[in-house]
């Protein structure tokens, strides 16, 4: 009568033994995947501020965990950007064009930082109010300009231009500069500035480990249930 009383004693304790190493991998899973997720996230925001592209950018790569609460031996963790157009074209080095009637408008160095209403800088919100009209000028051979003319050099820390309102000065045209504010460009190549496939392959070989590490911190635990 002794051995079927072992036999199913030793038939429990390795159904219970099993489902606790169960529970404590799956626990080791979903931790390793969201911690892992949580280094891609961290490292592409840090690829796009060395890439130059600034802080809100950046901030446009989140996480998403599943489950979100509880563990799962199929849990996972996606990394993606609000704004994958604007990844894709850093990360891949794309070619902008202008359409057939229109060229490109690249602000010179002399142009305001932001146009009417502190919006972007283009033809059309250029604070012609301040500079007077945007002039074109045709250089065949060599890269159109919109200029703006009758502009007196700012003094001061402030710098830059403005319209002269000088009755006399316009009349002669004495000490004023003519001064581009865009280059117009048929098409422009934005440099590859992203590196994001080298860091997602970077990050996640290192998965695996992340799993082992969660699991090896279990180690108090399960000799307690043991």
């Amino acid at each position: 009568m002794r051995g079927p009383r072992l036999e199913a004693a030793l038939q429990g304790d390795l159904r219970r033994y099993l489902q606790e190493e169960l529970d404590l991998t799956t626990l080791a899973v979903t931790e390793g995947i969201r911690t892992t997720g949580a280094r891609l996230k961290t490292a592409l925001r840090a690829d796009v501020v060395a890439g130059g592209l600034g802080q809100r950018l950046s901030r446009s790569w989140q996480q998403k965990v599943y489950p979100e609460h509880g563990a799962s031996l199929g849990a996972a963790s996606v990394v993606r950007t609000g704004a994958p157009e604007l990844i894709r074209a850093f990360a891949e080095g794309v070619v902008i064009r202008g359409n057939t009637r229109s060229f490109l408008a690249i602000p010179t160095p002399a142009a305001p930082k932001r146009g009417v209403g502190r919006k972007r800088l283009t033809p059309q919100t250029f604070p012609e109010h301040i500079y007077g009209p945007l002039r074109f000028v045709d250089r065949p051979g060599k890269v159109a300009l919109l200029v703006v003319d009758n502009q007196r050099e700012r003094r001061g820390k402030r710098g830059g231009y403005a319209l002269s309102r000088s009755k006399r000065a316009l009349a002669s045209g004495h000490g004023l500069l003519t001064v581009p504010m865009f280059f117009l460009v048929p098409q422009v190549r934005l440099r590859r500035r992203l590196n994001v496939q080298a860091v997602v392959t970077s990050v996640t070989a290192g998965l695996a480990r992340e799993i082992d590490a969660a699991f090896q911190a279990q180690g108090p635990r399960r000799r307690r249930r043991r």
